[in-house]
């Protein structure tokens, strides 16, 4: 069984045909998914869809492209983390690619993600782009170390994926390991040590080969596992039990239970 481990069900083009996704998914073979919350006032979105079915989970946090919009702080994060379907702390991290200028807000925000994680001991879901040195600057600084996470839609370097790695994260890939640009993380995907690997949709947003360009969804996820499989010289299977098994150890689940 597959698990996407990062989407954003609640986003428009997902939310209005959600039951429509969740039976493409076991279609598919993609058992499980994870809702990932980008801002204070979208959140309830996230848990409600992740109450109302079984197969969701959901995570609390305010995404670092999102400039104008209510601060989270570290009481709502952990008060919100306590819901038995709140599984990960974020998605957080930082972005210095699309917002310029001065960004101690944002770094600001991100500590915050990280203390709130410490304080509910959950794992954070981390974006980074064109920050790998801050991010695992800050990842250190405030001890990250004791709770994990994961390094979503990763992008970056071998360098940065160890430095991940050696605080307890695990390395995400999504859809863009299909695309033909994309030989220097298809690297990154064969150098990744298999029980340290999940991978994702980042629904609706990059769709894998052969579906590039169209809006994408949890069911897409077995594309992902397959051309890193072909990578690997190993089978989709492979990759499917060992990021399911990943899934479940990093985030405290049994999903067979």
């Amino acid at each position: 069984m597959f698990i996407d481990s990062h989407c954003h069900l609640d986003f428009p083009g997902l939310a209005e045909n959600v039951d429509v996704l969740l039976d493409r998914m076991k279609t598919a073979q993609v058992t499980h998914a994870l809702c990932i919350s980008v801002t204070r006032t979208e959140f309830p979105r996230v848990l409600e869809l992740a109450h109302a079915h079984a197969n969701l989970f959901a995570t609390v946090g305010v995404h670092p492209d999102y400039e104008d919009t209510v601060e989270p702080d570290i009481d709502w994060l952990v008060s919100n983390a306590s819901d038995k379907k709140v599984i990960g702390i974020g998605e957080t991290g930082l972005d210095y690619f699309r917002l310029q200028g001065d960004l101690e807000w944002q770094r600001e925000r991100f500590r915050i993600h990280i203390r709130a994680a410490v304080a509910a001991k959950k794992p954070l879901i981390v974006h980074t782009r064109s920050a790998s040195e801050d991010t695992i600057r800050l990842l250190k600084e405030e001890g990250a170390d004791r709770v994990g996470g994961v390094l979503h839609c990763f992008t970056e370097s071998w360098e940065v994926a160890q430095a991940g790695m050696e605080m307890g994260f695990y390395i995400s890939f999504s859809g863009i390991v299909t695309f033909k640009n994309a030989e220097s993380l298809r690297d990154v995907a064969r150098r990744m040590p298999l029980d340290r690997m999940l991978i994702e949709t980042d629904s609706p947003y990059l769709a894998p080969v052969p579906f590039r360009g169209k809006t994408n969804e949890p069911s897409f996820v077995p594309h992902v596992a397959a051309r890193i499989a072909l990578e690997r010289q190993t089978s989709a299977q492979e990759i499917a039990e060992a990021t399911t098994a990943n899934f479940q150890r990093l985030f405290k689940l049994d999903l067979n239970a």
